[in-house]
């Protein structure tokens, strides 16, 4: 008889709360609850005036919990429960994608040599403060650098729990 083994925790367990694992200057955890938005507009200013904040002028740059991903692509991360306008009838798009995705905090000093593991980024040169979207392995992620030794990676929720085990798995094993 085959016996099947489960190998991941479910997304629904990630949303109550996993806990922390630690291990070689290594800490993993789930991120606080936030708001998430994806924004697109081909004029900044337009986008801006709509969701009544400034946003980065660089690809790659993050400023007051927006990331600028793309030369008209934006992901915001806000405090949860914020609400954004959205912007009907203009030329802008805000898209609530609160529930489609997690945040995951990876810190410490071997942080970033955790992420290296499986993202192909030279991590020495992502300076904190930027954000892109890479991949870990094969699952797309968005990578953001908030101090020299944290990084916040979001993912979609169907991908989390593969995520959560890659990570933790490359924790144990340095």
């Amino acid at each position: 008889m085959i016996e099947i083994t489960p190998l991941a925790v479910s997304a629904a367990d990630l949303v109550v709360g996993t806990a922390p694992v630690s291990g070689h200057d290594v800490r993993l955890s789930l991120a606080p609850a936030a708001a998430r938005y994806s924004l697109r507009a081909r004029d900044p200013a337009t986008l801006a005036g709509v969701i009544g904040r400034a946003l980065p002028a660089r690809i790659g740059d993050m400023q007051g919990g927006i990331a600028c991903l793309g030369p008209d692509e934006y992901y915001a991360l806000l405090p949860a429960g914020e609400r954004v306008p959205d912007g009907a009838g203009l030329p802008v798009s805000v898209v609530d994608v609160s529930d489609r995705a997690l945040g995951f905090v990876v810190e410490g000093t071997g942080a970033a040599a955790a992420i290296a593991t499986g993202c192909p980024l030279d991590l020495d040169r992502f300076a904190v403060g930027r954000a892109t979207r890479t991949l870990f392995e094969t699952v797309e992620i968005i990578l953001l650098r908030e101090d020299t030794t944290r990084f916040r990676i979001e993912v979609w929720r169907s991908f989390a729990p593969w995520l959560w085990h890659a990570l933790v798995a490359t924790i144990a094993d340095r």
